[in-house]
């Protein structure tokens, strides 16, 4: 094989790696997780960020979501309320168990800064049912 063919399949295999390599539309970053002073419960700080257009998904924690947007716009819905725009350097507080969902309503990356002081032993996350 040529020199030249062998770079051209290269670059071409490096091409479809990186296609398959795309970032997630939502992914949550833990930063530190530990103990706090309440029994059973810890604090888990995480950083979300969500691509254009995409959302979680309707879901719940086990303690309350305390958030900061940092970049973007988000829309946020809790059940039992009416949905807020947040953009970024607006905060937000989301009592335990509350089903609940944000959607990036922006054009670029929203980012969302968030501690949950949780159960401990229990998933961070629970999915809802679908409406």
């Amino acid at each position: 094989m040529k020199l030249a063919t062998v770079t051209v399949v290269t670059f071409a295999l490096a091409a479809i790696a990186g296609v398959g390599a795309q970032a997630p539309a939502f992914k949550r970053t833990v930063l530190q997780q530990g103990d706090i002073s309440v029994p059973g419960r810890e604090a888990v700080t995480a950083v979300a960020e969500f691509q254009p257009g995409s959302s979680p998904g309707r879901h719940s924690h086990p303690g309350e979501e305390v958030g900061y947007v940092l970049e973007g716009r988000v829309l946020l819905e809790q059940e039992g309320k009416p949905a807020v725009t947040l953009n970024a350097g607006q905060p937000f507080l989301i009592p335990a168990g509350t089903i609940h969902n944000a959607t990036n309503t922006g054009a670029t990356t929203a980012r969302v800064l968030a501690t949950y002081i949780v159960e401990k032993g229990k998933p961070l996350t629970t999915l809802a049912a679908t409406k």
